[in-house]
């Protein structure tokens, strides 16, 4: 990696440069878009780019040189999701159905961007509606790794965990129902936070509301912590987010897991899947952090069968969708898609609210378990990431098969979950772990999440260089 290059340098050291007036916002967005221009088109990132983004940064620059900067990511370049509104953009959700006139407000998260300063620079590609992990939809095609153009980026944040990936700027919001900002991040070798339901307020609520949380996807930890001090405030649109907490999440992130219980946890009510190479990082990960001082061991939570609660939950939400699409439109849905909402459409309300019992039970497990426990580790995703144009078969096996069977978990009891890199494989492919908190502890999860990557010093890289 290029140190000097602006477009690789995390969005600490360009507010630690622009403070100092050695680097401006304007240079660094140039910096950014010309990478865009050169590689975008192999990687397919943008679901649409902003066209007041200099303009923009000319402004965060002129609040620089007056030494009143507007927020604490004034003039970092950022990256939005396709499924949150941006007023003057469509909210198209990766779909050929939804509407394609301009939204009017922001949702919480880019208001908060807009109020720290940060430059937008576009809007990423999702799956449609978010439901699937392989990195294609119908409306903006395939978004591929930039480690390896024929592998997917993961989903359903693609666009965002490319753009990271490919420093198509610092800074990238996605959205996590059952692990899409935590597969992007481990196929794409960046740190992807879900935070704890509610932390990040979000409005409209999509159609996996009860599970879906916004949240950073960054190449460092440090950064994941810093954009959480812009966009985790409280909004009075969502009726379902945390009281305002205006702490920094940076504060403690460096203080190390010494002395902490860390429950290395195989079982989630089943066995998920684990490659070899996917084993091996979850061993060193352990390894770690027992030589940074804490006590690892194994651990099962005894959860009843995930699969059975998660599965419900996503069925009946696409089915909901589904209805919800005018007739003469739903041929234009992803088949994939369809099937899932065929398939678990005909589910009774009886048989829903018992899934939803057993998801607050599931909650109410895991609370238990960090009585005794910090942290829990665990693997990120079952293989390296897969290719890209291959189909989409069976999808609801897939899901805890191939897909998101290490994740889904911590979106049914709303616990903040970080996934990042343990090193590649021989492939030269991300091979990444899990660190998981109880719900509302962030900060904890933040600091052993910093801990495991300052220990573990996985050199960074261009992959498109």
């Amino acid at each position: 990696m290029t140190a000097t290059d602006p477009a690789l340098m995390n969005a600490e050291t360009l507010i630690a440069l622009y403070a100092r007036r050695a680097l401006s916002p304007v240079e660094v967005l140039r910096a950014v878009t010309e990478r865009v221009a050169r590689h975008n088109p192999s990687v397919n990132a943008f679901a649409a780019m902003n066209p007041q983004a200099l303009r923009q940064a000319g402004e965060s620059e002129a609040r620089w040189m007056a030494g009143r900067p507007m927020g604490v990511l004034d003039g970092v370049p950022c990256t939005v999701k396709d499924l949150l509104h941006m007023a003057g953009f469509p909210t198209r959700r990766g779909s050929r159905t939804t509407d394609p006139r301009p939204q009017s407000e922001d949702a919480p998260a880019v208001m908060g961007l807009k109020a720290a300063g940060a430059v937008i620079i576009g809007k990423t590609t999702t799956t449609e509606f978010g439901w699937k992990t392989p990195g294609d939809c119908p409306l903006h095609g395939i978004t591929r790794n930039p480690w390896d153009f024929k592998r997917t980026t993961g989903g359903s944040s693609s666009g965002a965990g490319a753009a990271a990936a490919a420093a198509f700027g610092a800074l990238h919001i996605g959205t996590d129902a059952g692990g899409s900002i935590r597969i992007p991040a481990a196929y794409c070798g960046i740190v992807g936070f879900k935070p704890s339901y509610g932390r990040v307020p979000q409005w409209p609520h999509g159609a996996f509301s009860a599970v879906a949380c916004a949240g950073p996807m960054t190449r460092t930890v440090r950064d994941a912590a810093l954009m959480l001090n812009a966009i985790g405030r409280a909004d009075v649109r969502d009726p379902l987010c945390l009281p305002d907490d205006p702490r920094e999440w940076r504060a403690g992130i460096e203080d190390g897991v010494r002395g902490m219980r860390i429950a290395l946890v195989r079982r989630w009510g089943y066995e998920p899947p684990l490659d070899a190479d996917g084993e091996a990082a979850l061993q060193r990960a352990a390894d770690t952090l027992r030589a940074e001082g804490a006590l690892v061991e194994e651990a099962d939570p005894e959860l009843p069968d995930t699969r059975q609660i998660f599965g419900r939950v996503w069925g009946v939400a696409l089915a909901k969708l589904v209805a919800a699409t005018p007739e003469e439109k739903r041929g234009e849905l992803d088949d994939g898609l369809a099937e899932v909402a065929r398939r678990e459409g005909g589910l009774s309300a009886i048989d829903f609210l018992a899934a939803d019992a057993m998801r607050v039970d599931a909650a109410h497990r895991m609370g238990l378990f960090h009585l005794r426990y910090d942290l829990i580790l665990t693997a990120a995703t079952p293989t390296a990431a897969f290719a890209a144009d291959g189909p989409t078969i069976r999808p609801t096996e897939a899901l805890w098969r191939d897909w998101a069977p290490w994740t889904f978990t911590q979106n049914l009891t709303r616990q903040p979950a970080i996934a990042l890199t343990a090193g590649l494989d021989a492939e030269g492919m991300s091979r990444a772990v899990q660190i998981v908190a109880a719900q509302g502890r962030d900060d904890l999860c933040l600091r052993g999440a910093r801990a495991l990557e300052r220990a573990l010093a996985v050199p960074e890289a261009d992959p498109i260089a």
